[in-house]
């Protein structure tokens, strides 16, 4: 089991995830090989008055070692066995004073969503639940029951250890430790054998170029939205007319937007929904999505609560050609050296992101990003790519790439303010230890030989 705790103590391993330690330890037993092949237990140290098992450091370095054989000499095994041992202690001792302050309060409802994820992890490396079953009687589990029962404690623990951190936080008791130059490097060279190999990166700016309708399909659905709002004006219900007319995703709840700040709505429906007094249509307002009518429910400072029909004009294939001839258009003139404010102005759809210089992981962006971003250097041109519009049309990108990286291996330069903050996390928590194990009994009882060999 990997915790935040685990994390600080056994340095910069930030790849494994607590609950990918947790499911090895559950499901991998024979990580460690036990000698004879009998399990054998005995009390290895004290905290308060609960005890720590062999087999608990046990389990600990299978989760550690995630498959891979011990060390074969006597040394190194003892080194291992008492870093697994000194962090189930340290674990049991936050998890102590946790369960001992009466702010920290943690429910099965809160653990819930980790403990059906952690679950579902294992269950999906079998074919059938009989199999499940058959896996968690060989590795003395018992039943699915007692091993979700297992999962809740074990996230219970991590929860209490996390909370109570973060407690002693917010209470002044773990303040920021100073980290050197040296330890620095100490940890980089310690710990970069088991950092993940670094993905290749892409950061891009993007213009997205929609189909504009063509003047009659414009002139029929500004006759439709002012057919509308004169049944509104009339007396007709805005919300049954929502529900009859309008063609987005909020037609079944009345046209209802919910809250929204400022900023959140694309410019002209914006200004109109924060200049409108309550329970007054607006004239009708036109943004990159078709004609709408705005009418405010409700105001708190800051937000306001609108609703809305929408009349989108219709967008052909012709319409289509005719963007995708404009952004040829635009991959060309940005290409040439056209400043990317003014491309933004005559071509951007303003409901579309105009990317990040933030990188990217090549390998998580869409398919059809991916493919038009091969081979892509810094300044390069991508596109035009078509992406399908959730309306029933398709947009098409125009990227120009900001910075790529092609990946490989960590520089102690990319990667040193993360080691400082860790590190200096990782003092903190040592020093909190510290403290806390002067108001807890601790026993550590492992003698100078090991219980079981490792190998």
């Amino acid at each position: 089991m990997r915790t935040l705790l685990g994390l600080a103590v056994a340095g910069l391993v930030w790849c494994t995830s607590p609950a990918a330690a947790q499911d090895s330890a559950a499901v991998r037993r024979d990580s460690i090989v036990w000698g004879n092949d009998l399990p054998v237990d005995q009390i290895v140290a004290v905290v308060g008055s609960t005890p720590i098992l062999w087999s608990d450091v046990l389990f600990s370095i299978a989760a550690r070692l995630r498959g891979q054989r011990p060390p074969a000499d006597e040394k190194g095994q003892r080194a291992l066995a008492e870093e697994a041992l000194n962090q189930l202690i340290n674990e049991e001792v936050l998890v102590q004073k946790a369960k001992s302050d009466t702010a920290i309060k943690v429910t099965d409802a809160d653990l819930a969503p980790q403990v059906d994820q952690a679950f579902k992890r294992v269950r999906d490396q079998f074919r059938s639940d009989a199999e499940l079953r058959e896996a968690l009687k060989r590795e003395a589990l018992g039943s699915v029951d007692e091993y979700r029962k297992k999962l809740t404690d074990d996230a219970r623990r991590q929860e209490l250890q996390t909370r109570f951190v973060q407690k002693m936080k917010q209470d002044g008791r773990m303040l920021p430790a100073a980290v050197t130059e040296a330890e620095i490097e100490e940890s980089f060279n310690r710990a970069k054998a088991q950092f993940p190999p670094k993905p290749p990166t892409v950061a891009f700016r993007q213009i997205a170029v929609t189909p504009r309708p063509s003047d009659a399909a414009r002139k029929a659905a500004i006759d439709k939205i002012t057919a509308i709002a004169d049944e509104i004006a009339k007396g007709a219900d805005f919300e049954l007319l929502a529900k009859r007319e309008s063609m987005d995703g909020s037609k079944d709840v009345g046209g209802d937007l919910g809250w929204n700040r400022r900023g959140k709505m694309v410019p002209a429906f914006d200004r109109m929904m924060f200049a409108l007094p309550p329970n007054v249509v607006s004239p009708v307002v036109e943004t990159v999505f078709g004609f709408h009518l705005i009418r405010v429910d409700r105001v708190q400072p800051g937000e306001v609560k609108a609703r809305h029909i929408l009349i989108r004009p219709t967008v052909d294939s012709a319409d289509v050609r005719l963007a995708k001839a404009r952004a040829d258009t635009l991959a060309r003139l940005w290409a040439s050296g056209a400043s990317f404010d003014s491309l933004v102005t005559n071509f951007h759809d303003e409901s579309e992101d105009k990317g990040s210089i933030e990188p990217f992981d090549r390998t998580q962006l869409p398919e059809r990003y991916q493919k038009a971003l091969e081979g892509k250097g810094k300044g390069d041109i991508a596109g035009p790519f078509e992406v399908p519009d959730p309306r029933g049309t398709s947009k098409f990108f125009v990227l120009q790439v900001v910075s790529a990286n092609d990946g490989g291996e960590y520089t102690l330069d990319e990667i040193r303010d993360r080691i400082r903050e860790q590190r200096s996390q990782e003092k903190s928590i040592e020093r909190l230890l510290g403290l806390l194990k002067k108001e807890i009994h601790v026993a550590v009882l492992l003698g100078p030989t090991l219980p079981t060999p490792l190998n």
